[in-house]
């Protein structure tokens, strides 16, 4: 858990350094940070995706993750946690927004699948404590553009969500280690980042947080093509 711990303080110090900053800043510069900001999620997500092998596997992945979030309200619920946190903690009007955002940015990447295996199963936490820098640098923005108590409200889910990763290396363990099945997992979840870039820019809001199921879609997929191509393999040797 020293890798999870660790990106936990560094989003709450980034975000309490940003909440000292941004009070200072004025909107056009705040406009122009959260236009980088935007650039490199869209930057990001593209990277993620064409690191996938299995283009109509992920496309799929994305409709029906999509389809079942909305169903289950994934959501609804994570807009209902977050006013529910606004109202008791008082946040601003971009509570929500940042919230949403940030959670599906730090929470969704290879990086943290990765680092919380290495760390539950080796006590190696090396790869989170980059991820933790990377995660802290963009609470400061994060902090100083949208709102800052969104930040620390998202370094809990953070904190409960890599922990429980964590915790579970061991069962996890050989589905995480295959690599095809991370790479399509990061393919779908480069769709939600270039999905957050839009929403950043402004470009366009799309229920992200919807499509989390996609996650486990993806690898879902991979599973059942692979059954499917043995299957064909073995009646063609009959």
């Amino acid at each position: 858990m020293r890798g999870t711990l660790f990106n936990t303080a560094t989003v709450v110090c980034g975000a309490l350094v940003g909440m000292a900053v941004g009070r200072f800043l004025p909107p056009a510069t705040r406009d122009i940070a959260m236009g980088g900001l935007g650039l490199l999620s869209l930057a990001l997500g593209v990277r993620m995706f064409l690191g996938g092998r299995r283009v109509l596997g992920t496309a799929a992945a994305i409709a029906g993750g999509g389809v079942l979030g909305h169903l289950l309200g994934i959501g609804a619920g994570l807009e209902a946690f977050s006013e529910f946190a606004r109202r008791n903690l008082g946040g601003g009007g971009e509570f929500n927004r940042t919230v949403v955002t940030t959670t599906i940015l730090y929470c969704v990447g290879p990086m943290t699948l990765l680092g919380c295996l290495r760390d539950g199963l080796e006590g190696d936490w090396e790869l989170l404590g980059i991820k933790g820098m990377m995660d802290g640098i963009g609470a400061v923005f994060f902090a100083a553009t949208m709102d800052p108590v969104g930040v620390l409200v998202t370094a809990g889910v953070l904190l409960v969500f890599q922990g429980s990763l964590t915790l579970m290396a061991k069962p996890l363990r050989a589905f995480l280690e295959d690599e095809e099945y991370g790479l399509e997992m990061a393919a779908a979840g480069g769709l939600m980042m270039v999905s957050i870039g839009l929403a950043l820019l402004r470009v366009r809001e799309l229920p992200t947080a919807d499509y989390l199921p996609a996650l486990a879609l993806a690898p879902l997929f991979v599973w059942a093509g692979r059954r499917w191509a043995r299957f064909q393999a073995g009646r063609r040797s009959v």
